[in-house]
């Protein structure tokens, strides 16, 4: 695909909103990918704690429950290609069960992935929709490698992978491209050289990550 003169939409928690880059103007991965792919323009949805699935006990900080699901509806309609990066915070303290394949609403993570890879379906016919899977972490406490142990975690809880298969296997259904970031990105924040190289805390990344994140998109959409 070529990138020059195109929109794109970036539907995303903290890590595309920005949190652990110093120069978000120019380090940023939207605004990487804007400069150096000639895009027209790029717009950026990204809230901080956010998830792709509905909370149902409210968080201490409500912007933290502004789920994708709803977001999705307000997303610039004239993009030529949506890019959706979410789960993490799925991972790490969304207190919606797992749920199974087959649900249809928010209210699980399963659900939530097949209603907003259906919306975005249904809402941007003939364009190019994408998703992104949560990449390695090791965040407070946290690996990926073990199902978050937060106190509204539901017993289904799942290490990381199991969030990023989920998404792959829903994308199927619905013919969106998807890029494995767990396993392709090259960031491992368990390793303690790419932690600190790489982000800020384990989770976030720095500029010279974000670098790293845009080149890796930029190949994914690229190929398409």
């Amino acid at each position: 695909m070529k990138l020059e003169g195109k929109i794109i939409d970036f539907l995303g928690d903290s890590i595309t909103e920005g949190v652990g880059v110093k120069d978000i103007a120019n380090n940023r991965y939207d605004h990487i990918l804007e400069k150096e792919c000639g895009l027209k323009a790029v717009y950026n949805y990204g809230i901080g704690g956010t998830r792709l699935a509905h909370q149902s006990v409210p968080s201490e900080k409500p912007r933290h429950d502004l789920c994708f699901c709803g977001r999705a509806y307000d997303l610039n309609r004239d993009a030529d290609i949506i890019v959706v990066y979410g789960g993490i915070n799925d991972f790490i303290h969304g207190d919606a069960p797992i749920g199974k394949k087959g649900d249809r609403t928010p209210a699980t993570f399963c659900g939530a992935v097949w209603f907003l890879m259906n919306l975005l379906r249904q809402n941007y016919v003939d364009k190019t929709v994408v998703f992104m899977t949560p990449a390695h972490c090791c965040f407070n406490g946290l690996t990926d490698r073990k199902p978050s142990d937060r106190p509204m975690k539901k017993e289904d809880a799942m290490p990381v992978l199991g969030y990023v298969e989920i998404i792959q296997e829903t994308a199927k259904e619905f013919d969106i491209p998807v890029l494995d970031l767990y396993h392709t990105l090259g960031i491992d924040p368990n390793l303690e050289e790419d932690c600190i190289k790489y982000t800020v805390d384990g989770l976030h990344f720095n500029d010279d990550g974000h670098h790293v994140l845009a080149k890796t998109l930029k190949n994914f959409l690229e190929s398409l």
